[in-house]
This record gives C-alpha cells, sequence and structure tokens, in this order.
C-alpha cells in the first residue's frame, strides 16, 4: 500500500512563506509525477504545481514566481516553497502522485490534506 503524507500548513501572514512536505511510503518502484493541488473553501480543487521524474516542472498560473516545487528523490519526498502568500491561496492542500509500484504498474494516490492560511 502506498501512502502520503502533507505537512507543513499552517496560519501566515500575506507576504508570508511556509514549505509544505509530502512523503510517500509504501511500495514504491519509481514516482512518475508527483504535485500539489489546493481546494479553497466553496471553490473546486486545482492544479497548483507537478513535477516529474525528469524535473519537468509545471505551475498553475497564479502561482508562477511565487511558488517553487522540488523533490527530494533519496527520500520520496516533494516540497512546495511558497513565498510572497496571499489571502486566495487559502485552501486546503493535496499532494497527489503517480506512483509505479512495479514496473509498468502506475496508481494515483492522494495525500490527507494539509490547512493553509493566509491572513490578510
Amino acid at each position: 500500500q502506498v501512502q502520503l503524507a502533507e505537512s507543513g500548513g499552517g496560519l501566515v501572514q500575506a507576504g508570508g512563506s511556509l514549505r509544505l512536505s509530502c512523503a510517500a511510503t509504501g511500495s514504491i518502484f519509481s514516482i512518475d509525477v508527483i504535485g500539489w493541488y489546493r481546494q479553497a473553501p466553496g471553490k473546486q480543487r486545482e492544479l497548483v504545481a507537478t513535477i516529474t521524474s525528469g524535473g519537468n516542472r509545471n505551475y498553475a498560473d497564479s502561482v508562477k514566481g511565487r511558488f517553487t516545487i522540488s523533490r527530494d528523490n533519496a527520500k520520496n519526498t516533494v516540497y512546495l516553497q511558497m513565498n510572497s502568500l496571499k489571502p486566495e491561496d487559502t485552501a486546503v492542500y493535496y499532494c497527489n502522485a503517480r506512483i509505479q509500484i512495479v514496473r509498468g504498474t502506475f496508481t494515483s494516490v492522494w495525500g490527507q490534506g494539509t490547512h493553509v492560511t493566509v491572513s490578510s
């Protein structure tokens, strides 16, 4: 069983920074794509940032220049460095990964979510 565990969320003032972490554990051959999604109150879940095994990064337009996604392959962990936070960034942030559990076999896994609240 593969699991994702997020951490690092909290309450921060506008303009501040937070770093989220997501560690993958279990049967993992490789992590194809791993990234972050968020869901604000009353809104649908949206993509924030992803990073592939090859290091290719993709960001939502709303976070470009402010957020940076990175991964530590040795630790099976992905990070989201969030700078210049805005109240609009307030949401539950979820880690998602497409994991190759065995060569040729993939599964998509979601974490439980971590709350980020940005005050004005």
